[in-house]
């Protein structure tokens, strides 16, 4: 069971701190650290390098999330002795692998804000919560155009729709809703000079100059 959770640690952890938005600045010869708000998530990169390739960032950051709880599955599949296990595991490798993407060791653990790879951690253990967050977001960020504030909402409303979920019965588990919780709190808390930039008007306006 212990080589279970190192393996599932290591696999997790790695794969979430691939830092795809710095590859990108550097494969267009420029630090998306030193531009824009210097963080290497998709947001800055859309805006520093373009648009196509913000949206593959996006992208690959959210796949690192969902593929880190998928192989953590597949793991757990592979001992029986685990499969009463199976939801630690894939809560555990999500959380593992948006701690990872946040404070890579390439980058001496200064990373992204976990928005992409939190979502799609969330898709790969419950794609219900998954489609409800994005709609979140979506209909934040389209009335707002402020892609912090969508992030913010996307991550308070997650505890909520799980909470729904758990009382519809269409999912199981209380430890999903603890889960849920940390991981709203560690999206919010990266997000904190966001929050103070929101409050004080200066919050860059997606579109906008």
């Amino acid at each position: 069971m212990w080589f279970l959770c190192l393996s599932v640690f290591v696999v997790a952890y790695f794969l979430g701190s691939i830092p795809f938005g710095y590859m990108v600045g550097r494969l267009k010869g420029i630090d998306v650290r030193q531009h824009g708000s210097g963080n290497i998530g998709a947001t800055n990169v859309l805006r520093v390098v373009g648009k196509g390739w913000g949206l593959a960032v996006f992208a690959a950051d959210a796949l690192k999330g969902f593929w880190a709880v998928r192989i953590a599955l597949w793991l757990v599949g592979r001992s029986p002795d685990a499969i009463q296990y199976t939801e630690f595991f894939a809560i555990f490798a999500a959380a593992v692998c948006v701690a990872g993407h946040s404070y890579p060791v390439w980058l001496r653990f200064i990373g992204g804000k976990g928005v992409a790879t939190a979502a799609g951690a969330i898709f790969g253990i419950m794609p219900i919560a998954g489609i409800a967050i994005f709609a979140v977001w979506l209909v934040t960020f389209l009335t707002t155009r402020y892609v912090a504030l969508a992030s913010i909402a996307g991550a308070l409303a997650l505890p909520v729709v799980v909470a729904i979920l758990l009382r519809l019965n269409l999912t199981q588990g209380m430890v999903l809703l603890y889960f849920s919780v940390l991981m709203s709190a560690l999206v919010v808390w990266r997000h904190r000079s966001n929050i103070a930039r929101l409050r004080d008007g200066t919050e860059h306006r997606f579109g906008r100059p």
